[in-house]
């Protein structure tokens, strides 16, 4: 009995520790469950600001700059040609391509000799013409005063007619001798015409001498005229290129010698579209004299020339858009023919735009302007102009605006925004010029000078500038940058 109350109190406790242990493994499982499909409090979200720079929208009058490449040309450029054919006994020193020459200075001088003996045979020529001339017009008074003689015996030839026929009419003549001077006065007559007949041909003779010596002249001109284009003369000042000819050299008539370009008028041409045509014309039609600064980079040295607008082509070329336009520089010390150089063209004025960073407009045409909660808005803007980095730009409610500075695919309308405004106290310029050191100078001249690939007109315009008290900064960060410095 006590083996089996003993089992049965083991058997009980083992069943109500059973029990429990399920107890506790529901309530844990319940406990899991609720956790597991109980919501979790969020926690607030904040509105996401975005850092944006801006600047203030100010409408006024900007000149807007027309920016294209073109070429330098002379406006003065001959071809020296030989006018007669010969041997080349002389050239000039300076015959040879970059030299300087001067108005009237010989440059080639061809052997005369045949042509010498050639003036000298017309010479005479027009020698015996005038000869010819003098004698024509004394055979010309010789046949006047035989003319007048023979008309002098025709007349006493009709006085002795006159007599016979009258003694005749009183019986006292006779019929022969009357004959006989109607005879004789025929001959006179007939006399007279043969004189003047002779007259006749003696005048001709004076116009065919006249016309023989004019040809002579002529001749004798032409071979002046031949003899003297056997020096060939510089018609004007300039610079000689592209020469063709050596001393002992045989020529050919209109056979090329050189080329002679006028170095100090220049002129640069350059291609513009035709919409960019159409804003330099007036209201006539016509181009507008509009001023012109071309600009050469020459190793940091910027060569700068001012012009003015003053022609168009007439066509616009085969194969071509746009217009060709023309602007005579008017000092261009540096500038040569065929330099490439910069060309930026003033249009006229333009009133009431504002000037924004080209970042600033979106392709669909609207900037982000900053409203008084500190949020963006979507302004639409009419584009009037694409000025390099800049854009100038019409739009309503736009003056006195903020804008943003660049565009971004996180910003939009609605998007709240903390703006940083620009200082125009804090932007420090670049200074056009610089005061250098002498340590620091020194050792720019002594790059300059022995850079070997520089051409000799450049490194003595840098080293001039150089040794001036304030340099151009930007041709002493170009140097700095090859140097290394």
């Amino acid at each position: 009995m006590r083996f089996l109350r003993q089992s049965m109190i083991g058997l009980f406790l083992a069943s109500v520790a059973l029990g429990l242990l399920v107890y506790a493994v529901h309530l844990v499982s319940s406990a899991v469950q609720d956790r597991m499909t109980s919501e979790r409090p969020t926690p607030p979200t904040r509105e996401r600001v975005f850092v944006v720079n801006v600047i203030t929208a100010q409408p006024g009058v900007e000149t807007p700059v027309l920016e294209t490449f073109g070429e330098v040309t002379s406006r003065r450029t001959l071809e020296l040609r030989a006018a007669v054919a010969g041997r080349i006994i002389e050239l000039a020193p300076f015959f040879e391509d970059g030299g300087a020459v001067v108005a009237g200075e010989v440059l080639v001088s061809i052997d005369p000799a045949d042509l010498q003996s050639e003036f000298d045979r017309l010479t005479a020529d027009l020698e015996d013409a005038e000869a010819e001339v003098r004698d024509a017009d004394r055979g010309l008074e010789l046949a006047h005063q035989e003319e007048r003689a023979a008309r002098q015996q025709a007349v006493l030839r009709e006085q002795a007619l006159a007599r016979q026929v009258d003694l005749a009419d009183r019986g006292v003549g006779a019929t022969a001798s009357v004959e006989i001077a109607e005879l004789e006065a025929a001959a006179a007559q007939s006399v007279v015409l043969a004189r003047m007949q002779a007259v006749t041909q003696a005048e001709a003779r004076i116009d065919q001498a006249v016309t023989r010596l004019a040809r002579a002249r002529i001749a004798l001109a032409d071979a002046a005229r031949d003899l003297e284009d056997a020096t060939v003369e510089a018609p004007f000042d300039g610079t000689l290129s592209d020469t063709a000819v050596v001393e002992g050299g045989l020529i050919a008539a209109n056979e090329r010698l050189a080329d002679l370009v006028d170095p100090t008028d220049l002129e640069v041409a350059f291609r513009v579209s035709t919409a960019q045509y159409a804003r330099l014309l007036d209201d006539t039609g016509s181009i507008l004299l509009a001023p012109v600064e071309a600009t050469l980079d020459v190793t940091g040295a910027d060569l700068m020339a001012q012009g003015t607008i003053s022609r168009v082509n007439a066509a616009a070329g085969e194969g071509q858009t746009g217009r060709l336009v023309f602007a005579r520089l008017e000092r261009a010390p540096g500038f040569r023919p065929g330099d490439f150089v910069t060309v930026r063209v003033e249009e006229p004025r333009v009133e009431n735009v504002v000037r924004l960073p080209a970042s600033a407009l979106a392709a669909s045409g609207h900037v982000l302007a900053l409203t008084g909660d500190d949020r963006l808005e979507t302004l639409a803007v009419q584009l009037v102009r694409r000025q390099g980095d800049d854009v100038l730009v019409r739009g309503e409610s736009l003056e006195g605006r903020e804008v943003v500075r660049e565009l971004s695919p996180l910003l939009g309308a609605g998007i709240k925004v903390r703006a940083v405004r620009e200082s125009v106290a804090e932007a420090v310029a670049m200074p056009s010029l610089l005061e250098l050191s002498d340590e620091r100078r020194a050792r720019l001249m002594a790059f300059v000078q022995g850079d070997t690939g520089m051409p000799e007109d450049d490194r003595a315009r840098m080293l001039a500038q150089l040794a001036e008290p304030s340099v151009p900064a930007q041709m002493v960060a170009s140097i700095e940058s090859r140097m290394g410095g």
